[in-house]
């Protein structure tokens, strides 16, 4: 159990009935099952990746935590609110009162007024969450100048580019301080420079406000400077729940240990769990399981070889996450978290 949880998902479902067509004129009624019993908690302060192959179930997750969809079977609290409970003011005021406590960009979907400026986007906002102006103004420059939005905040959105509508949506959804930040491909059509400004941007919000993030995308490098948990879904189960590191295990990955002699000899060979794959002159790299230590494998080339340098390279994340999805939910345990800040 995660002591202070601020996202609780227990046996969570949801099924889409979908009409199919049958011949030419029939058509047929079937379930469609987007997500499978999900069960996952986050701590308070956790930054979390949230990962999965397109129609993995993955959006439909986020709009349940949103309110936006309700669950077919199970339950779910984020900041202590059901939004879907039937008690009180009913599921609308549930639903509006986590609105006041998340913050969500929606990938390419901007939550940005299309023919107003950056600058009166950011004034409904103010308006629409009833932020204080104190708050509001010391939010606004801490964003305005982080994202580099200067610039823009006189700039109709529909003249932003989209990377610059990511950076001004990013800005827009933390206006109002929430607890909550959900994110989906926050760096999506992002240069490099601004890439790295939003991941820098985020990890101080993380450190510094104590901002839950849950971010899905596709740029895995994200995923690496970013989160040091990271949940997996496929077919709308949860494949793998644990510590990046144990990530790269639990996709069978291998990793590469590179070895310079001081000369050129041929490759090396009765290494115990190690193969050589490459040598180029006097440098050799040798492949062995992630998983295994690679102390012994140093130790037995040390004593056999003119030793100079060595460095360990890591499996690369897209091959571990593509063996994940390649291998499906029943070979990965999932290897559940304790929770805690990242």
């Amino acid at each position: 159990m995660v002591v202070d949880a601020l996202i609780e998902v227990a046996g969570v479902e949801k099924v889409f009935s979908v009409r199919r067509k049958v011949g030419r004129l029939r058509r047929v009624r079937e379930e469609v099952r987007a997500v499978a019993g999900l069960d996952f908690t986050v701590a308070r302060g956790e930054m979390v990746g949230y990962i999965g192959p397109n129609g993995a179930g993955k959006s439909t997750t986020i709009k349940m935590l949103t309110g936006i969809l309700m669950p077919s079977a199970g339950r779910l609290r984020v900041a202590g609110i059901d939004p879907f409970a039937r008690s009180g003011a009913g599921g609308a005021g549930g639903r509006v009162r986590l609105a006041r406590r998340i913050g969500v960009v929606f990938g390419q979907r901007t939550t940005l007024w299309w023919d107003l400026p950056l600058r009166d986007s950011y004034e409904l906002v103010r308006r629409m969450y009833r932020v204080p102006d104190a708050a509001y103004r010391a939010n606004l420059e801490r964003c305005v100048e982080l994202l580099d939005l200067a610039p823009l905040l006189d700039v109709p959105v529909r003249q932003l580019s989209l990377g610059q509508r990511m950076r001004g949506d990013i800005a827009a959804a933390l206006l109002h301080d929430p607890e909550v930040l959900y994110l989906d491909e926050p760096t999506i059509g992002l240069d490099v420079v601004s890439k790295a400004k939003v991941r820098s941007f985020l990890r101080d919000v993380n450190a510094e406000r104590g901002t839950t993030v849950l971010l899905t995308t596709h740029d895995l490098t994200d995923i690496e400077q970013l989160c040091r948990r990271v949940m997996v879904i496929d077919h709308g189960r949860l494949v793998y729940d644990g510590q990046l590191a144990g990530l790269r295990a639990a996709g069978e990955g291998e990793r590469t240990l590179v070895v310079d002699l001081d000369r050129e000899l041929p490759p090396i060979d009765g290494v115990p769990g190690a193969r050589t794959v490459k040598v180029a002159g006097p440098r050799q790299w040798l492949s062995f399981p992630a998983s295994a230590s690679a102390a012994p494998l140093v130790a037995s080339i040390a004593e056999r070889y003119p030793l100079v340098d060595l460095s360990i390279r890591e499996p690369d994340i897209e091959d571990v996450i593509a063996r994940l999805y390649a291998g499906g939910a029943p070979g990965v345990a999932v290897a559940p978290m304790a929770g805690g800040s990242a």
